[in-house]
């Protein structure tokens, strides 16, 4: 198995971490009431348990991101990253009720196909 095919699981549990951030982050600042930008009401914000858990996908997602790129080159792992406009429009359809207008799903089609283009261009 090529080094491509081997990193390619790594790159996408990134993708997906960094896009499912998204959710928590977004529902932390919902409990939070909104951004404010008080020192204090910044404390409480980096306090919020979906803001904290947002944070940690992150987090994790930069240490997953480190293993695939210890495998391939950067200009083949990077352009995956585009895959989490797809992964973050379903999981905010899913688990925030966000609606995806019909040129949404068009331009997102053309991101997957690019990224599946440029993913068949690994070194031979």
């Amino acid at each position: 198995m090529s080094p491509h095919a081997k990193a390619i699981p790594l790159i996408l549990a990134g993708v997906l971490l960094n896009a499912f951030a998204q959710v928590p982050l977004k529902r932390g600042l919902q409990a939070a009431g909104g951004l404010e930008w008080s020192c204090i009401a910044l404390f409480k914000l980096f306090l919020q348990p979906w803001v904290l858990l947002g944070l940690g996908c992150y987090a994790v997602s930069v240490v997953v991101w480190l293993g695939a790129l210890s495998k391939v080159e950067v200009g083949y792992a990077y352009p995956f990253l585009a895959l989490g406009f797809l992964a973050n429009a379903l999981l905010s359809r899913w688990l925030l009720g966000e609606g995806i207008p019909p040129l949404r799903w068009l331009a997102l089609g053309l991101i997957v196909a690019g990224v599946a283009l440029q993913a068949f261009t690994g070194r031979k």
